[in-house]
């Protein structure tokens, strides 16, 4: 990881966490995590190096479960894996932005509202309180929430998209690719470039971003592992 090929969305998570989200950053020794009722993603900066590996253990602790996701992940053999999965991560270094007069600002208010739809969509982890981490937006029709993106993941000059989904009922009118051109528009308004990532297997949601100028980096690894039971000396 320390290599001059490197680049810092290879291991986003933990540039995010000692870069611009390192003031939220839950820390222990060369391990850090967002506050779990922000997001489950935990990250230390060299899977190689057994010592960061202790230390995600005590961080998330015996009975915890870490969730790790990087473009060169290494899980040491006495973690007990309980998921693990292959994405793509895509750049929208040349993707326009749009601001859409529809689309409105989604706050602490509309929390239960984005809950909901999240569990009715499944488009990955959005806990009570990742609106914290800012640039969430959404769609209403008949003031209903149908649709919503926000930004989560956050290395120095870069933003990552998330959260992507739309009500199934609403599916196939273009929702989302207004939601993220205008999400990309923001974050291009701060001087920061977006990116994404998706399972490799959602093909249509890779078709989506593809067409909408979104381009392939690397293959991304995510999983769920816990630690062995032992303690250090």
């Amino acid at each position: 990881m320390n290599n001059s090929e490197s680049h810092i969305l290879d291991n986003s998570v933990w540039a995010a966490l000692i870069g611009p989200q390192a003031a939220i950053a839950d820390v222990h020794g060369l391990a850090r995590r967002y506050p779990v009722e922000v997001s489950p993603f935990t990250a230390i900066e060299d899977h190689s190096n057994p010592r960061a590996w202790l230390d995600l253990a005590e961080l998330v602790g015996p009975d915890g479960t870490a969730v790790v996701a990087a473009n060169h992940l290494q899980i040491p053999d006495d973690w007990e894996v309980v998921y693990k999965g292959t994405g793509v991560q895509l750049l929208g270094d040349h993707v326009e932005g749009k601001e859409d007069d529809e689309v409105i600002g989604l706050r602490v208010d509309d929390v239960p509202e984005m809950l909901d739809l999240v569990d009715r969509t499944k488009p990955g982890p959005f806990l009570p309180r990742t609106i914290e981490l800012g640039g969430f937006v959404g769609i209403r029709v008949d003031g209903a929430l149908v649709a919503m993106a926000g930004s989560r993941v956050h290395p120095s000059g870069w933003r990552e998209i998330s959260t992507v989904c739309t009500d199934p009922v609403h599916q196939g009118k273009g929702l989302a690719g207004r939601l993220v051109k205008t999400v990309v528009a923001r974050i291009r308004a701060d001087g920061e470039l977006p990116f994404l990532h998706a399972s490799a297997t959602n093909v249509n949601a890779i078709r989506l971003y593809e067409a909408l100028g979104f381009r392939f980096r690397a293959t991304s690894y995510f999983a769920a592992a816990k630690p062995p039971k032992v303690t250090r000396s």
